[in-house]
């Protein structure tokens, strides 16, 4: 098999229209990231979400099979460069819908599909989706059988309807615009209060506005100050029980799976926050004399330091590259690929933005440079979408546990 990494036209021409598109739309949308809370950050961004539905960039994250205009998560990594480096803040809000989304994607049926992803196929209004996984108190643990509490968000059958009662965390805009819940909400819930965890979870669609959903905050998060992830309450939440996704107890497994599929682009988040801290290092190496007869490029610690974090941007994209096409071509190393991508990735981001600010000295400190902005962004990268101490590194540990594990099949050469 041939390795090649040049882009389709296709995707050429996708990458150059949302480099575009984040220039001339999403970076103006930053501003909102300076008002006073964080609900008045997020409703702010509402106009340029709009936007991009409308541009019909959400379409362009759905897989074709369900209507959409994706073709791989090749493509979305592109995208998602593309955006992400330029606004992580709205981006985010589209791509966690697209996480939202997933669990539908993954294990609905045409039925389901087809009703719950209508709103999300048009150009335009500015719907959302969020995948509700995280609970107050963590939930690295989602598994641990009684007496661990792992999910504590409960579901019961009362004649044709699921009962929804518990509390969510740190799902994005998962509360919607206005407090009364996203379009649609994939609750990840116990079904079965006394089966072991892999019969015991399940994953049931709410559809929004679904009354019973109290907000209780929105979380004044160090980065990401324009994306909304709020803290909240099911409190007797009714949706039907077609709205069951997939195998009733299944809902580990389709949760593993929505955040395997997840886990490659994380990766490409921490590409795309080093490329826009390298690019304004590299202009103000050409560019600064710092009191001095040449710029600082021609500093050999300057120009070391530049050679290290473009090298580190390359292997992280390359990695987040193949994992992507590990995962659109079903291989069998997908998730190990995914894992290590979001892994590395994750935490080159905020290494290389720390190395890169030294390059720059104090003037980095200053808000009016992107680095603050950007390391704060970075932060969140190892500790969300699983933290990689918590759930992505014990990941890995469990693949090298088991005896048939063989460490060349993610190269392709077992």
């Amino acid at each position: 098999m041939a390795i090649d990494f040049t882009l389709t036209p296709a995707q050429r021409a996708l990458q150059l229209d949302a480099r575009s598109f984040a220039k001339e739309v999403l970076a103006d949308a930053r501003a909102a990231e300076s008002l006073a809370t964080p609900e008045e950050r997020f409703l702010a961004t509402k106009p340029t979400y709009e936007a991009m539905v409308a541009a019909g960039y959400l379409r362009k994250c759905i897989p074709a099979p369900a209507g959409g205009e994706n073709a791989g998560l090749v493509d979305l990594a592109i995208l998602a460069e593309e955006f992400y480096s330029v606004n992580p803040s709205v981006t985010l809000t589209m791509l966690g819908t697209v996480l939202g989304l997933l669990p539908i994607l993954l294990g609905g049926s045409p039925e389901q599909c087809g009703r719950l992803l209508g709103p999300f196929l048009k150009k335009s209004g500015a719907p959302l989706a969020g995948f509700c996984s995280s609970e107050p108190g963590g939930s690295a643990n989602a598994a641990s059988p009684p007496p661990g509490e792992g999910v504590r968000t409960t579901a019961k059958r009362v004649g044709e309807n699921w009962i929804i009662d518990g509390r969510k965390k740190w799902v994005s805009s998962a509360t919607g615009w206005d407090r009364k819940g996203a379009d649609v909400l994939c609750v990840v819930c116990r079904t079965d209060p006394v089966a072991p965890p892999e019969k015991a979870i399940s994953i049931i669609a709410v559809e929004g506005p679904a009354r019973g959903i109290v907000f209780e905050r929105a979380i004044n998060a160090i980065g990401h100050r324009a994306h909304l992830v709020p803290q909240f309450a099911f409190q007797n939440v009714t949706t039907p029980q077609r709205n069951l996704l997939g195998q009733e107890g299944g809902g580990l497994a389709l949760g593993t799976a929505a955040f395997t599929a997840t886990a490659a682009l994380v990766g490409i988040f921490g590409v795309a926050l080093m490329r826009a801290a390298f690019d304004d290092t590299l202009h103000f190496a050409r560019t600064e004399k710092r009191g001095g007869v040449h710029p600082i490029i021609g500093h050999q610690a300057v120009g070391y330091a530049l050679a290290d974090a473009k090298t580190t941007i390359e292997a992280a994209r390359a990695l987040s590259w193949r994992a992507c096409h590990a995962l659109d071509t079903q291989s069998p190393a997908a998730a190990e690929l995914a894992v290590q991508a979001k892994i590395f990735g994750s935490e080159a981001a905020v290494r290389v933005i720390t190395d890169l600010m030294r390059v720059v000295g104090i003037d980095s400190y200053d808000h009016e440079a992107p680095f603050g902005r950007l390391l704060q962004d970075a932060l969140a990268l190892p500790i969300f979408d699983g933290g990689n101490m918590g759930v992505r590194r014990r990941q890995l540990h469990a693949m090298f546990m088991q005896p048939d594990y063989d460490p060349l099949a993610a190269c392709g050469a077992a």
